[in-house]
């Protein structure tokens, strides 16, 4: 945000493509989690497991659970709240199904830390290795992104490669947006595994594992990430570039470059 701020008085390309392209954020999701310095809401449910989205094969333990919130990955109780969500996760959904309607295109994109020790780009599904709607169109960028950026840090794969769960909340909105309006929402998973094995004190600090601790960590995290937000919202701009190719090629092609992945009819 303080980067699109910095330029947007003076940057003649910047202001030409923001009349093409709508840029929001969500900076913050669980404000009541994060002062806490934990993962779950206020209610102790994990909003990432928190949809009414059912796996028939979700991983076990982080795959979800409904039995307690005393545990980790609690799902909450569909009984005594909307739809099974929390407000939080309402509040999103609700915010998303707004931004989508008018919209010809649109990218999210889902900030994390916590996972393995490179930087990954997630795809859906998480609910399964079965390929989702826009598989072909996932292919088409990924292609692009390797040409534009031949030297980018990303693992580009599908979540369900790693593991399934129930209740992803960008699963439960590529149903409700609905399969034609070229809604793609990624997550960016920064390998934190990386910081601890650099600093292994920071295991133990308040912050827990899932941040860069030291200074000069914070900063290159908030860096390196530049290219690849600005080529995010080119490619938002340039849409039919990779969402109107030929299903069959990128499909097939994204089959043999992702095996995890199984074919649907």
């Amino acid at each position: 945000m303080h980067h699109i701020e910095a330029r947007i008085s003076w940057d003649a390309l910047l202001q030409e493509a923001l009349k093409r392209v709508r840029i929001s954020f969500v900076p913050l999701l669980n404000p009541i989690g994060m002062s806490r310095f934990q993962r779950s809401n206020g209610n102790g449910v994990d909003l990432m497991r928190n949809s009414p989205i059912q796996s028939s094969s979700a991983s076990l333990g982080v795959g979800g659970q409904s039995y307690s919130s005393k545990l980790p990955w609690y799902r909450g109780n569909a009984s005594q709240t909307h739809d099974g969500m929390e407000p939080e996760s309402r509040s999103l959904v609700d915010w998303i199904l707004e931004e989508t309607k008018d919209s010809a295109c649109t990218l999210a994109l889902d900030l994390h830390s916590g996972f393995g020790s490179q930087d990954q780009l997630w795809f859906p599904y998480a609910k399964s290795r079965q390929a989702f709607h826009g598989i072909h169109q996932v292919h088409a960028l990924r292609e692009l992104l390797d040409q534009v950026m031949p030297n980018h840090v990303y693992l580009f794969e599908p979540q369900a490669k790693h593991y399934t769960t129930h209740g992803d909340l960008w699963d439960y909105l590529l149903f409700r947006v609905g399969p034609d309006r070229n809604f793609l929402p990624l997550t960016l998973e920064m390998g934190s595994w990386n910081w601890v094995r650099k600093n292994p004190l920071q295991f133990f600090s308040l912050l827990g594992p899932f941040n860069p601790v030291k200074p000069h960590r914070m900063k290159r995290a908030m860096r390196r990430h530049l290219p690849l937000f600005d080529f995010l919202v080119h490619s938002t701009a340039s849409h039919p570039v990779w969402t109107k190719v030929d299903q069959d090629h990128h499909r097939k092609a994204a089959l043999l470059r992702w095996p995890s992945i199984e074919a649907s009819s």
